[in-house]
This record gives structure tokens, sequence and C-alpha cells, in this order.
């Protein structure tokens, strides 16, 4: 693992922030070590502080009137989260959670209001670094809505290959229930999903997921679900017309 410094440093709302900038504002910070499943703020509480993740893996979530959970984001080493901070007198609008052990850096959001105070730099790196979490977003909520769920997976096991080529074993980086709440299923939707993977050469064994070929299943993840759908359909009509 690297210094807490470098780690920071990595993060899209710092990566271009002068080392010496970036020093003089984790002076004050700290870090907080969590166990999995240990709050890191809720929902609606005042927007105290920034945070940077270290190691492991945190969540983001909203609560539903009736009760339910929506998951927000995922973030992983060197994201940073709970950018509400650096705006002054908000609140979180939605909370998070560890979903591992790990640890955070806690950047206190006075401390951030007094650095981004005349430093444009900083300030245009906070808004840089916004603007990438906030493209990632969008990204995500696209896959959602255009591609079907075993495309889903597809690009959530590829973005865990981090541009492997070949056969690649990967472990899941948290159980099954939050893969399928990120992607926007079922928890026995995903498992439908996972088997019918097998035919692009994916094998899932307890928290392992073995893929044969990266480039065929990147392949699978990109193909137009309703050329597929039609194709799939057309194949069908094929035997029916050939058993006749």
């Amino acid at each position: 693992m690297g210094t807490i410094f470098e780690i920071a440093g990595r993060a899209p709302i710092f990566r271009n922030l002068p080392p010496t900038d970036l020093e003089r504002l984790l002076y004050k910070s700290s870090v907080r070590h969590l166990d999995r499943g240990a709050s890191v703020y809720l929902q609606g509480e005042e927007a105290h502080s920034l945070y940077v993740v270290l190691e492991g893996w945190v969540k983001t979530y909203r609560m539903t009137p009736c009760g339910n959970e929506a998951v927000i984001g995922i973030f992983t080493k060197c994201s940073s989260f709970g950018e509400e901070a650096a705006l002054g007198d908000q609140s979180f609008m939605a909370g998070a959670e560890a979903v591992s052990t790990g640890m955070v850096l806690q950047i206190d959001a006075r401390a951030l209001s007094q650095a981004l105070s005349g430093n444009m730099v900083l300030c245009q790196s906070v808004l840089s670094g916004a603007m990438e979490s906030n493209r990632s977003l969008v990204e995500h909520v696209e896959q959602l809505k255009s591609h079907t769920g075993g495309q889903r997976i597809a690009d959530f096991l590829l973005s865990l290959c981090a541009g492997k080529t070949g056969n690649c074993t990967v472990i899941l980086p948290y159980d099954k229930v939050l893969i399928a709440a990120w992607l926007g299923m079922k928890p026995e939707s995903l498992s439908r999903a996972f088997r019918r993977l097998k035919s692009y050469g994916v094998t899932i064994q307890k928290d392992h997921a073995i893929i044969a070929s990266v480039e065929r299943l990147a392949e699978y993840a990109d193909e137009d679900p309703a050329e597929s759908w039609s194709a799939k359909h057309e194949r069908k009509a094929e035997r029916r017309i050939g058993s006749n």
C-alpha cells in the first residue's frame, strides 16, 4: 500500500493539485479504520467531511420513503466521496457504509472550505474530480438502461480485470446481494445471469470469477441487445423450418 499522501494524490478530485497544496490540505486530515457494515455517515447528516478511500470498499446509498435501499455508488482505493462537504452548509444526499474492512481519509469540511478560498487551482481540481464522478454515474445509468442483465455483469467483471487480456481470474470484491443491487438486478436474477455467462467462458466459484477469454466477454458486453434478440429468434425460426 502506498502512503496516504500518494493515494490521496491519485484521487480524481486531487489529481491535478500541486503536491505542496495537497500536503497543506491533508495536514489536519485523519484516518478512519472501518469494519464491514460500519456507517461512515447517514443520508441527511451535515456534510462535515470529504472522504478518500485508502483501502477496502464503501457504498453510498439512499433510503426510499418505504424503507428500501438504492445503491448510488461503490468506491474503492483512490476514490473520493462526500463531495457535498466542498460546498459548505450542505447535507449529505446519500448515506455511506463500509462493505468491507478498510480505511478512509477524512478531510474536515471547514479545512477544505478554507483551502478552497482564493485557491483557483484547488477549486478547478475539485470541480474536475466532481465532473469525473458525475460522468461515471451517467455512464452507469446508461449501462442500466441499455444493457441486458448479463451484459451488466460482463461489464462489471471486465472492470475487475484491469486491462488484462486472455484468461483471467478475479475476486468478487463484495457480496452478490450488493453486486445485484449495484447492477439494478434482484439476487435471483443475478444467479441466473451468472449461469448464462457460462456459454461465454465465465465460471463462478464462490467469490471467484474465472474468465476463459477477456476478449470474448468484451464482445458480448458490447453486443447490441436488439440485434442479439433478433438473431436468437431467427435461429429458432430456422430450426423450426428445418424440422418441418
